[in-house]
């Protein structure tokens, strides 16, 4: 690479890492980093070296900070100002504020926990094998078997596929649910994050396409959006996004797409415990049955309030089932915001379907839970 295509490619990683892409961009870009090792590893290295120079910034302010005091206190005559000097300044200021100090320090660590989460998210993950993430992988026979054309040839009022336009075959199928009536929908950042092209389906024969417009692989939440002209938008949704944790033993059911056909399958259970796999706090523990194809699945608290995503399962253990907390949800909507493009995104965390029973619930919630299908 020359020095010029050196500054522009820079150019595009610093924007890229300062979120100022429009979603074209950043999915071209991220694309680009799946396939381009020597690009991914320069997203690592300069994401680190702008959370340094973040951190020296902050030190150097610490030290105007030290030195203001320091100034203040002289002319107080609190202290001779000509008995401390150099080191001995600061050795003296440390002992008589040591507890600014100790706050500082925790912001140092909590910046240093937070560049390791940064490299934790960008670099290849270990499996592990005692973890089943709950993504469905399409099986070969099923695109053999042309399920793929019928599912478009039983497309109510869509546009016919275009005879130029590539073959869409999915490798992976999961569910996700609106968020609100525009098309934004959630979905595990798993499910997403290696496809190039996504279709969700619903259970009256419709697909729409869909694309990613954040992608959040730490707390396994993703953020897509339909766009695609025969989508109806609705004007609300029957159900909320809970921001509070739920209790233990408190009811719970799911909907989600375990098989091959485009067919809700019911599941019912209860809370767990509030953390999940191994203590990881991003997570809750259900008890309820799960399987391949219900990753990305709304789990309901007796209100119909979305109180988690459906993420994984342990293999060991019978019925641990793992949800994200649905407070992660309002964390990604709220790094969304900062694009321009989604400042105005809204989501209800009011349920108005509380007090019906379940079944009644169920036939209000089922028109807005999808399959989600990824190449």
């Amino acid at each position: 690479m020359n020095e010029k295509n050196d500054i522009m490619i820079l150019d595009a990683v610093e924007r890229y890492i300062r979120g100022e892409m429009n979603p074209d961009e950043r999915l071209h870009f991220e694309n680009l980093r799946k396939t381009n090792s020597e690009i991914d590893q320069l997203v690592v290295e300069h994401t680190l070296f702008l959370q340094q120079m973040n951190r020296f910034g902050e030190w150097q302010k610490f030290r105007t900070a030290l030195n203001e005091v320091h100034t203040d206190l002289a002319e107080q005559g609190k202290i001779n100002s000509d008995q401390l000097k150099g080191k001995a300044k600061v050795v003296y200021l440390w002992k008589r504020y040591r507890k600014v100090a100790a706050i500082a320090a925790s912001i140092a660590g909590i910046t240093a926990i937070s560049i390791s989460t940064l490299v934790w998210s960008i670099s290849p993950q270990p499996s592990d094998d005692k973890l089943k993430m709950l993504d469905r992988k399409v099986l070969a026979q099923e695109v053999a078997t042309n399920k793929i054309q019928k599912d478009l040839n039983n497309v109510k009022n869509n546009v016919e596929k275009k005879a130029d336009a590539p073959a869409f075959v999915p490798k992976t199928a999961a569910t996700g649910f609106l968020i609100n009536g525009r098309g934004f929908m959630i979905t595990n950042a798993h499910v997403v994050k290696k496809s190039e092209h996504i279709r969700v389906f619903n259970t009256k024969g419709e697909q729409f396409n869909a694309f990613v417009v954040r992608l959040d692989p730490v707390r396994d939440v993703a953020i897509i959006k339909i766009d695609d002209p025969q989508f109806k938008t609705a004007a609300s949704l029957p159900y909320g996004i809970s921001k509070n944790t739920s209790d233990i033993a408190e009811p719970v059911f799911t909907l989600g797409f375990p098989r091959e056909e485009v067919v809700y399958v019911y599941g019912e259970g209860y809370m767990s415990a509030n953390s999940g796999f191994k203590g990881d706090t991003l997570s809750c523990q259900i008890t309820v049955p799960a399987n391949p194809g219900n990753s990305g699945g709304p789990v309901f608290n007796r209100n119909g309030e979305v109180i988690g995503i459906l993420s994984a399962r342990e293999t060991d253990a019978e019925g641990a089932v793992f949800a994200i907390q649905s407070k992660y949800i309002y964390k990604a909507i709220e790094e969304l915001k900062k694009n321009k493009y989604y400042e105005g995104l809204k989501v209800s965390s009011k349920s108005t379907i509380s007090g019906l029973d379940k079944v009644q619930q169920v036939k209000k919630i089922q028109d807005y839970i999808y399959m989600v299908k990824g190449d």
